[in-house]
């Protein structure tokens, strides 16, 4: 998660359906199931983490970003949260990686970097912006280096030596729509694609791609993220 993102939509951002909406897909496309600890890279505010433990699907989570001015640990609904600079080793079993490969010139060597630290079978799951043919000034905004395809996501994670467990494309629904609204923007002055919405606006995009989660695992043509879950080498 972007923490210019963060400073555009302030506390709003818990509300805002882009969030909420990809909230609801973490938790569906990790199936649901509690879990232990996590690491959150480039967690920015820690919003997905905080996601997760309130479904009581995480106990503990550390958010790694070299945006914070200093580390600091908080709780949130009862359960410990660490933000951290960075780190070196973690006692996580789960590694989380919302939107942060696009910014680096290495996203391999990222992955493998943190995928070192898991145990066997420990999981990395990683989201990314879909599709160059949607580059526009938000990603220009956001500083990304790239966009990517579902199986261009797949191949990275393969060569940074994990084994992908599945993959697929969200926000489907509202790719039309978003797809016009970003080729429209290019050329302009670059700027995030996330606003406040009137509320009604807002509550009509989060029904919408909550119609799309049944179908989320199945959805391998396009959308405007790509999620991907890949694990380290089986346990023994």
């Amino acid at each position: 998660m972007d923490l210019k993102e963060e400073a555009i939509l302030g506390e709003a951002i818990h509300r805002h359906w882009y969030y909420v909406s990809k909230g609801r897909a973490l938790a569906r496309f990790l199936g649901g199931v509690p879990g232990g600890e996590i690491l959150d890279v480039g967690a920015g505010s820690g919003i997905f983490s905080k996601m997760l433990i309130e479904r009581g699907l995480v106990t503990r989570s550390t958010c790694v970003d070299t945006g914070y001015l200093a580390d600091r640990d908080e709780t949130h609904a009862g359960r410990p949260l660490a933000f951290r600079r960075s780190v070196t080793a973690t006692d996580a079993s789960l590694i989380l990686m919302m939107d942060v490969i696009e910014h680096v010139d290495d996203d391999v060597g990222l992955l493998a970097h943190y995928a070192a630290m898991l145990p066997p079978g420990g999981q990395v799951l990683v989201t990314v912006p879909a599709f160059q043919a949607l580059w526009s000034g938000h990603d220009v905004f956001l500083e990304h280096k790239r966009r990517y395809t579902l199986p261009q996501v797949e191949a990275a994670m393969r060569r940074a030596g994990l084994e992908v467990v599945r993959g697929s494309y969200y926000f489907g629904f509202v790719l039309p729509l978003a797809a016009a609204v970003r080729l429209g923007d290019r050329g302009a002055v670059p700027k995030s694609g996330l606003s406040a919405h009137h509320p009604l606006v807002n509550a009509a995009l989060i029904a919408v791609n909550a119609l799309e989660l049944p179908l989320m695992r199945l959805n391998r043509l396009g959308g405007l993220s790509v999620f991907c879950l890949a694990r380290t080498g089986r346990s023994i």
